[in-house]
């Protein structure tokens, strides 16, 4: 019963188990490629339009050729009506469509303000806003040169017109996302998601297989020892694989994609230590309720997604229904991820996030209280079921 012996077969547990090894370090080093591969180019570029030019004037030919000039988008047809090209893009041959109406050359001569007509595939966002970016800074330029090319005409300075055609100037600059890239913007957050997953994958999957075995009648260390014990060293065990995937991934993964790093050693390693351990006694919880390990894959993979869109990095949590943003703190991803993002890609202090802290050793102590009741539960109905037994056989 000494603590070396437990810790001996807390180990075989774990390094005989193929499933388990290959969630664990399959799982998150593949996806470290796999996952950032799509998006390596930051941005999507030279989206296909179809024109529908109504006005086959210079001015709207002129504007055409600004939009295919632009990186975000490249005009590949052109479409004799609306409704053809809106077959176009609705066959997938263009991902948008531009509408020049008619007499766009005259109410600009006149001093009107035409409106243009564009539209994209919102099905993917940042297709649809590649596409309305390319074309509105096309369009907008458009206008700044006409709107100069009237100033001068009406006698003003060339040089004052070109610097005051506009009575609002805008010098936009990114703060933490330099690239504006889809990379920097939704990996860290997807990163801290993976080790949630395959972290509570492994430790759920360990204890089902554990708990299946004991359902069958088996019977093993795990119901031998005591459950404060046991949880103990499964946690340290498990945490201390983590740590190194967890720094392989707030280091080398976020040099090598490029992503920012704002956050010291000593605050990423605060926030991790009670992170892993609330996913791993999370875990724990999952295993004892289930009646076969593999329902732990089942049952994490069906939670991925609403985990994804309830942590408040893709959806903003004040567009989301309450109980449902009640329910998505009960998963450490949640505080996690808010704690991570801020402190490593948004420089914030330690203090900004101890709240988030604060509510994952919460979800240590609960966990961990649930586990170890589990487990104990669980060791009295094997004890109990054994002296039934003995007690039938003596008979």
């Amino acid at each position: 019963m000494s603590w070396r012996t437990l810790i001996k077969f807390e180990l075989h547990a774990i390094f005989t188990n193929p499933a388990l090894l290959f969630t664990v370090f399959g799982g998150v080093l593949i996806y470290s490629f796999l996952y950032p591969l799509p998006y390596s180019q930051q941005l999507p570029r030279e989206q296909l339009v179809t024109v529908v030019n109504q006005d086959h004037s210079q001015i709207s030919r002129e504007l055409i050729r600004m939009i295919d000039a632009t990186p975000q988008v490249k005009v590949q047809q052109y479409a004799r009506s609306i409704d053809e090209a809106k077959t176009q893009l609705e066959t997938g041959e263009v991902h948008g469509l531009l509408v020049i109406p008619a007499h766009f050359n005259r109410d600009l001569l006149l001093g009107k303000s035409p409106t243009l007509a564009y539209a994209g595939d919102a099905s993917y966002f940042l297709v649809y806003g590649t596409i309305v970016e390319g074309i509105a800074t096309a369009s907008g330029t458009l206008g700044a040169k006409l709107k100069v090319a009237r100033m001068v005409m009406s006698g003003d300075n060339i040089a004052l017109a070109a610097d005051q055609f506009s009575a609002i100037k805008l010098n936009t600059k990114p703060v933490f996302n330099p690239s504006m890239g889809y990379i920097n913007y939704v990996v860290p957050a997807v990163f801290v998601l993976i080790l949630h997953q395959t972290l509570l994958i492994a430790v759920a999957m360990l204890g089902g297989g554990q708990n299946e075995y004991r359902l069958q009648g088996g019977t093993g260390y795990w119901l031998r020892y005591p459950a404060w014990k046991i949880i103990i060293v499964r946690g340290l065990l498990m945490m201390t694989i983590y740590l190194p995937l967890t720094a392989y991934y707030f280091g080398y993964s976020f040099e090598s994609l490029g992503i920012s790093r704002l956050a010291s050693i000593g605050d990423l390693l605060a926030m991790t230590v009670p992170f892993l351990l609330a996913v791993i006694f999370a875990g724990m919880v999952i295993g004892q309720l289930i009646p076969r390990r593999e329902l732990a894959t089942v049952i994490v993979l069906i939670s991925s997604i609403p985990l994804i869109f309830t942590a408040g990095f893709i959806w903003p949590p004040s567009a989301i229904p309450e109980v449902l943003n009640q329910l998505a703190q009960i998963a450490p991803a949640t505080p996690a991820i808010n704690g991570f993002v801020r402190l490593n890609q948004m420089g914030a202090t330690f203090e900004q996030v101890i709240g988030w802290w604060g509510q994952l050793w919460g979800q240590v102590i609960v966990f961990g209280c649930i586990a170890s009741w589990l487990m104990t539960r669980a060791q009295k109905a094997s004890a109990s079921k054994v002296s039934v037994e003995k007690t039938a056989e003596s008979q």
